[in-house]
């Protein structure tokens, strides 16, 4: 939802298209414009989600060592960023798939058409000291990531880091 959100508002704002890179990327030109974070806690009222939401404005966002795999909005867009845009029209794309929640399917949807990650991407994917490779193939009404693997087998990826194997 958060990443269909960021989409929304860097197209709005800025007229920036991305791409979504499971779990928590947003791309431009293949290199990272913004980070994600989700965290579920509980209150008094019941789950919640605290959402990080980390958009590069400028390339003062992250380190000179970074420019390879990282970009931001100035540098995709060629202008200063407005921030107050960005942010407005953001604030509204959150809103509008906040009230969408109760319908993931919707969202999965969306979300898979907007990501060139969701289908037919050969990926390596991290977490920890575990290691896969294969195919992805859509993603399951929780999030998790479906990769398939050489094997033909689907292994579903709730956590994780997604590298894209370049094809030699």
């Amino acid at each position: 939802m958060a990443a269909l959100a960021v989409g929304d508002a860097l197209r709005e704002a800025c007229g920036l298209g991305t791409d979504i890179k499971w779990p928590n990327d947003i791309l431009s030109g293949e290199r990272k414009i913004c980070g994600i974070l989700a965290e579920a806690i509980d209150t008094p009222a019941g789950r919640a989600v605290i959402l990080g939401i980390g958009i590069n404005l400028t390339e003062n966002a992250f380190p000179p060592e970074l420019a390879n795999v990282a970009t931001s909005v100035s540098e995709a867009t060629g202008s200063a960023p407005e921030r107050e845009q960005i942010l407005a029209a953001l604030l509204t794309a959150l809103s509008h798939w906040y009230s969408l929640l109760d319908n993931p399917s919707l969202i999965i949807d969306a979300w898979s058409n907007r990501s060139s990650y969701a289908l037919g991407k050969l990926v390596q994917v991290s977490n920890g000291d575990d290691v896969w490779q294969g195919t992805t193939a859509g993603v399951e009404p929780d999030g998790a990531l479906r990769l398939r693997t050489s094997s033909g087998d689907i292994k579903l990826v709730r956590a994780g880091d997604v590298y894209r194997i370049r094809s030699t």
